[in-house]
């Protein structure tokens, strides 16, 4: 139990540093947009993939929503796999995000972030949910 309770902090402080830096990105996505866009561009392209990130950085806050409330609900605080895995994902997440930021990688580069930064993180997360509150078990 003594290993498990450094991640627990460690867990927490990278999930909320990749919180800031989805956050940060929607005030300052136009940098981004304007990567993924050619030289010359038109307002509807432009728009085009204003909404395409604007959905992908949509959909990273509701996976937030659900990592938090199996981390803060104590369900999946104390697993050690969710605990690594969320922790590792998280780290390289900010630090992927914040090079995007600074950056200004293409904005079609988000999405890679996102399925193995977000979505695979939450994909477990939901699992780990599924087996303590079904099977009272977890990995």
């Amino acid at each position: 139990m003594k290993g498990i309770s450094g991640l627990v902090p460690a867990r927490f402080l990278t999930i909320v540093a990749h919180l800031i830096i989805v956050i940060v990105l929607f005030w300052s996505r136009d940098e981004n947009i304007k990567m993924c866009l050619p030289e010359t561009y038109t307002n509807d392209e432009y728009l085009a993939k204003d909404k395409q990130l604007l959905i992908g950085l949509g959909v990273s806050l509701g996976l937030f929503v659900i990592e938090f409330l199996g981390f803060l609900a104590g369900i999946s605080m104390f697993m050690p796999f969710q605990s690594l895995l969320s922790t590792c994902v998280h780290s390289g997440a900010a630090v992927a995000l914040s090079y995007f930021l600074f950056d200004a990688w293409p904005c079609d580069w988000y999405w890679y972030v996102f399925g193995f930064c977000s979505a695979f993180p939450a994909l477990t997360e939901i699992v780990t949910l599924f087996m303590v509150l079904r099977f009272r078990s977890g990995f």
